[in-house]
């Protein structure tokens, strides 16, 4: 399960696709439905929030808004709760890392995306709208590979 701190302007379509399939997931998972992913890393800063399924729901809601805008036909009805909450933090050092971890994957799927995008580094890089920047290193909750 990855779910990006970065903005989903910058997945390719397989990125995108699976994000929204992964963060339907996480939602899945926060309401009690699944047997598994329950202490998934990734899902720590949405249980932090004092509503998880509302934050899970506007994670999806900018997933699916970027969808829309390429065209994709995802279906808005699945998100569960979409109401506006405050941003979660999301640090300088985790953006870092998963820009590295981007690139290396769209070195391999998608090459002529990654040149388009034309950034040179790391702090270029928006976060996904319900993140705020914050300095500091990778997300402790962040399994580093």
């Amino acid at each position: 399960m990855r779910l990006w701190s970065i903005h989903p302007r910058y997945l390719d379509a397989k990125g995108l696709v699976a994000c929204w399939r992964e963060s339907l997931l996480a939602q899945k998972v926060l309401l009690g439905e699944t047997k598994g992913y329950k202490k998934h890393p990734q899902l720590v800063r949405f249980r932090e929030q004092e509503d998880p399924i509302q934050a899970v729901g506007i994670y999806l809601e900018y997933v699916y808004i970027e969808a829309k805008a390429r065209g994709y036909n995802f279906d808005h009805g699945k998100i569960v709760k979409v109401e506006p909450g405050n941003q979660i933090p999301v640090t300088t050092g985790q953006l870092e890392y998963e820009w590295a971890h981007l690139r290396a994957k769209l070195r391999q799927r998608d090459p002529n995306r990654l040149k388009q995008m034309k950034i040179q580094v790391a702090k270029d890089i928006i976060p996904h709208p319900m993140f705020h920047v914050i300095e500091g290193p990778v997300e402790e909750w962040e399994v580093v590979n």
